[in-house]
């Protein structure tokens, strides 16, 4: 069986990337405009400011769609059936993300239904992905 594959962390991501590390979600944030954005980059793509810091974010998302992932990728051959999620920040952002949790090959998961974040050890690095919140699905 193969490795999971870890994020490699480039000069615009390793801030994120650092507070994953240490159990925290931060996304950037335009100090110009307030455009909270996903991925990390050096500026807003709403207004082009310069401007931009990670913040903490409230890790809960918003299920906007999802599949459930019969043929394994590299390192994930244990782990079928598994499901891939776009999910929705309430913040604001999307982004792609394994969910756990959520019974047999996705049965508790419901579009629009609230996630959390959890943070998945792999090695020495973490991984972002989401659960269903309590109460839900």
């Amino acid at each position: 069986m193969s490795t999971k594959p870890l994020p490699l962390p480039t000069p615009d991501t390793a801030g994120f990337f650092e507070a994953v590390d240490g159990g925290e979600l931060k996304v950037p944030r335009c100090r110009e405009c307030g455009h909270f954005f996903l991925y990390p980059r050096a500026y807003c793509p709403k207004c082009m400011s310069g401007q931009v810091a990670l913040e903490p974010v409230c890790g809960v998302a918003t299920l906007e769609s999802y599949v459930v992932n019969h043929r394994a990728a590299p390192g994930f051959e244990g782990e079928v059936p598994y499901v891939v999620a776009l999910v929705r920040l309430a913040e604001g952002p999307r982004l792609l993300a394994v969910v756990t949790g959520a019974g047999e090959a996705g049965s508790g998961l419901v579009i629009d239904g609230e996630l959390e974040v959890v943070f998945e050890q792999r090695g020495e690095r973490k991984v972002v992905g989401f659960r269903p919140r309590k109460g839900e699905g």
